[in-house]
């Protein structure tokens, strides 16, 4: 009996095939989501790894719980501020890149 060879694929022809090409709006979106999920796990992580309960947590940065509830679910929803808030109140040090397209146009 005759085997076949299957084919494989890296996870970036996944995403390429199923979501889109880098650069793309769908892909953009995918990507941004994604970084969102991670950061709301990063948050609930440290806020459990310092013994915070979300109330207290949400009373160090000045917000309700409700509002850490969701950062921690989907951080899509907050603002810069308050992710760096939440994150000063962690004693938790974060970082961002911002990276700039080639045609950058600068205004006057």
């Amino acid at each position: 009996m005759a085997t076949k060879e299957m084919k494989t694929y890296s996870l970036a022809e996944m995403k390429d095939h199923y979501i889109g090409k880098v650069g793309t709006t769908d892909r953009d979106e995918y990507e941004y989501e994604l970084r969102m999920d991670v950061l709301g796990k990063m948050i609930r992580a440290t806020r459990q790894e310092r013994n915070l309960t979300q109330d207290e947590l949400g009373k160090l940065v000045g917000v309700q719980k409700a509002q850490i509830s969701k950062l921690e679910s989907s951080a899509n929803s907050a603002t810069i501020d308050t992710i760096l808030k939440v994150f000063k109140a962690l004693k938790a040090e974060i970082n961002f890149n911002v990276k700039l397209e080639d045609n950058f146009v600068k205004l006057a």
